[in-house]
C-alpha cells in the first residue's frame, strides 16, 4: 500500500505517512506529529489497525452511503485535532466484505475503537460533530492508564 500524503498541521510541510509503522508519524521537518489517516481492507486490516501502536478509530462506509459522506469529513477532523493519539482507518465495505463480516457490520457507518488489537467502543449510524467527538473523547478515556 502506498504511504498517504500528509501536510503537517504545524509547519505546512507534505510528508509520506505510512499505513502501518511501529511508531506514530512524524514530520520530517519539524517533527511534530502528523494526523494518521489510512485506509485498510480484508488483506491488513490485521497490520493497519490491530496491531497500530496508538488507538484505532475505524469507519466502516460505503461510496454509496449518503451518511458516510457526512460523517467522513468529521472523522478526518478529529483525526488532525489529535496528532499521534489516534489513527483513522477507512474500511470500505464493498472492497472489504470479509471484515465487514467477522465485525458484524449490519449498517453504515459503523464506526469502532481498537485498542491494543481489541474493540474498545463501538457506534453504528450517522451522528453529529459534537456527539462523535464526546463518543471517541469517552472511549479513548477508557483507554488510559
Amino acid at each position: 500500500m502506498e504511504p498517504a500524503l500528509t501536510s503537517c498541521p504545524a509547519c505546512g510541510k507534505t510528508n509520506r505517512v505510512p499505513a502501518q509503522a511501529a511508531g506514530r508519524p512524524r514530520c520530517g521537518n519539524c517533527r511534530a506529529d502528523l494526523p494518521w489517516i489510512v485506509a485498510a481492507g480484508d488483506a491488513d486490516f490485521a497490520a493497519v489497525a490491530e496491531e497500530s501502536p496508538v488507538p484505532v478509530l475505524v469507519d466502516f462506509w460505503a461510496v454509496w452511503c449518503g451518511p458516510c459522506r457526512m460523517v467522513s469529513p468529521v472523522l478526518d477532523k478529529l483525526a488532525r485535532e489529535r496528532p499521534g493519539r489516534i489513527k483513522l482507518v477507512k474500511v470500505d465495505v464493498d472492497k472489504a466484505p470479509g471484515l465487514s463480516r467477522r465485525f458484524e457490520v449490519q449498517a453504515i457507518p459503523t464506526l469502532m475503537v481498537i485498542v491494543d488489537g481489541k474493540v474498545a467502543a463501538r457506534q453504528a449510524g450517522a451522528a453529529s460533530a459534537e456527539v462523535l467527538r464526546s463518543w471517541l473523547d469517552v472511549a479513548l478515556a477508557g483507554t488510559a492508564s
